[in-house]
Order: C-alpha cells, then structure tokens, then sequence
C-alpha cells in the first residue's frame, strides 16, 4: 500500500497535477472570498469564515473528481493496470493507496486556507472575537467531505477506462449524495413525513451539523461509513476483472 501511495503523491507533485490543482482551488476561493462583492469576507458585518465552507464543497464538487479520474481510468486505458496487479498487492491495498493519495492533495490545499483564519481573527473587533468551535468543527467536516468525494471519484475512475466519463460519473454521484437527498425529500410523497429521514441520509445533513462546531459520534460514523462503501465497491470494481 505505502508503495502505491508514495508512486502517486510522486507523481502529483513530480508534474503539474498537484500544482495545478492546489493553485486552482487557492485562487478561486481567493476571488470568491476577497474580490467578488457577493461572497467578499470583507463585506460582513461581522468576522466570520461560513463562505469559506459554503463554497468548498461546490468547488471539491469538480475539483475532487478532477484528481481522481485518472486513479484506474488511465491504468485500464494505458494497460499498466494488468503490471499494477502483478505486483505483490491485494486490490484494498492498491485502493487505499491511491485514496490516501489523493485525500492527502486534498488536505496540502485546504492548508493554506488558515492563512483566512488568521486574517478574520485579526480583522475582528474585538480581536479574536470568532466562533472557534464552528471553524474547527467545519474544517473537521470538509476533510472528511473531501474523503467521501474522494472515495466516491475512485469508485467512477474504477468503473470505466475513460477519464471524462469518470469525471462526470463522479461530479454527478457527488452531487446526489451531496444535495440530491435534500431535494428529493422536498416531494410531496415525503415532504412533512419522513422527510428528515430522507435527508439524513444525504451528506449536506451531516456536514451542516459538524460545521455548527457540535461533533456528534454519529456524523463522524456517517462519514467513515460512506467512505468505507465507496472503497469497497472500487475494490469490488477492481477485482471484476478476474471474473
């Protein structure tokens, strides 16, 4: 596995990909939170980083996909997947190598995002005068949203030997387990019934609860949960080709 995980952290950051991708994500969460009147931290009247965890998981919504549609889409369309296979490596740990990789990217982009932080608690007034709980616990919940988006562009990526369908397979399973639930328990047939079920089984459910600062057992046990789900059916993917 640890093989499997420094070959593609090598790979991100021995190209473009890695720079690329934290480069993209840095400059436009830069413009959306500094520039852009709309969404501007500036243009509050009070210091608060809630647009930065607004707009992340609209941004990790393609970002995330984007990284991950190569993982198994390029190995199958190359054939190197058949060298990859040879090597002595059960598929859950050629699997979670490559999670742990591309969740690790993920994280090296969020990192410099506490440089907003810093900014907002030095802008407030008085200094300091922020909701530490709500950010740590909203941070809390982006990493783990980063990893179920992540398992979810594996699970794509290992379905199809093409990096375009995986990307949008993923960017459309993300967006389902994201808002999806949310909006079917709007219909009328569940509406003022079970609708609350119906959403608690979405992400935005959960990720909401842990970004009011209050980390529940259960959220945490929701994220691992579907992150485990995903994994195993990429594994499941993976080993199809013995069938």
């Amino acid at each position: 596995m640890y093989s499997i995980f420094y070959k593609e952290i090598n790979t991100f950051f021995s190209s473009l990909i890695g720079y690329i991708v934290i480069g993209v994500f840095l400059l436009f969460m830069g413009l959306m939170l500094w520039v852009f009147p709309d969404y501007s931290l500036l243009e509050y009247k009070y210091a608060s980083l809630d647009q930065l965890f607004e707009l992340a998981p609209v941004i990790f919504m393609f970002l995330i996909p984007a990284i991950t549609m190569r993982s198994f889409a390029e190995e199958k369309q190359t054939g190197t997947i058949e060298l990859l296979v040879t090597r002595p490596l059960k598929d859950w740990q050629i699997v979670l190598g490559k999670y742990f990789a591309c969740w690790l990217l993920v994280l090296f982009a969020l990192l410099p995002t506490l440089l907003y932080y810093y900014t907002i608690h030095d802008l407030g007034a008085p200094k300091g005068n922020l909701d530490a709980g709500a950010i740590i616990g909203s941070y809390l919940g982006l990493a783990l949203l980063a990893g179920v988006f992540v398992a979810i562009g594996l699970l794509a990526s290992s379905l199809t030997n093409n990096q375009i369908v995986a990307f949008l397979l993923a960017v459309f399973l993300c967006f389902v387990f994201y808002w999806g639930f949310d909006l079917i328990s709007r219909l009328p047939i569940f509406f003022g019934k079970t609708d609350d079920i119906v959403q608690m089984i979405g992400i935005d459910h959960h990720y909401a609860s842990i970004s009011r600062g209050v980390i529940d057992l259960r959220d945490i046990i929701y994220f691992f949960s579907l992150i485990g789900v995903f994994l195993m059916g990429a594994q499941v993917a993976l080993e199809s080709r013995k069938w």
